[in-house]
């Protein structure tokens, strides 16, 4: 355990397994669906990196988008499939990277189903538009950071912790197996 963990006097890890990694992915996830999506990942170069709406993620933790089959993400997911996806809540919690296989599908119900008017703007024919593909995340694996009981709590147990000199704050971090 390094040196700011040994200083915490209260638990600041804890491992999630199964359906409590899965709701704990999905519960970050619901505060911004916006996540940096990082491809290029095993190839040894710099990553590729795109900002990307989630449209679906499920209980499980695996995640949905939306890509035009004729873009450098596609392109990149055909050669190495193994991605990284970023998020952040807020600027002091709900951060999460998750490391998982993509997918890239051309079904059309699934389409449908995650379709939202706003995505005309790069699909210009609407859902039916023949460049839209659904890129599926399955995650391999993942770890969180995040705090116990709000922003305003974990503040508060900051400043409490610069006045008194101790390492007090709120935060809990660990992996996240599903």
């Amino acid at each position: 355990m390094d040196s700011i963990n040994r200083q915490q006097p209260e638990k600041n890890h804890e491992d999630l397994i199964g359906s409590e990694a899965g709701k704990k992915i999905k519960e970050l996830v619901d505060k911004n669906s916006t996540c940096f999506f990082c491809t290029k990942i095993t190839a040894g170069e710099p990553l590729t990196t795109r900002p990307m709406s989630v449209q679906k993620v499920d209980e499980m933790g695996n995640f949905w988008f939306l890509s035009a089959n004729d873009s450098h993400k596609n392109a990149a997911i055909q050669t190495d499939n193994k991605v990284q996806l970023l998020f952040q809540g807020s600027e002091y919690s709900d951060f999460l990277s998750v490391y998982g296989e993509a997918t890239i599908s051309t079904d059309k119900a699934l389409i449908k189903e995650l379709w939202e008017p706003i995505l005309k703007t790069w699909f210009t024919e609407g859902e039916d538009d023949p460049r839209i593909t659904v890129i599926k995340v399955d995650t391999l694996e993942a770890y969180y950071w995040d705090n116990k009981h709000g922003d305003a709590v974990a503040f508060v147990k900051m400043a409490a912790g610069a006045i008194l000199g101790k390492t007090l704050d709120d935060s809990i971090e660990g992996k996240l197996i599903v």
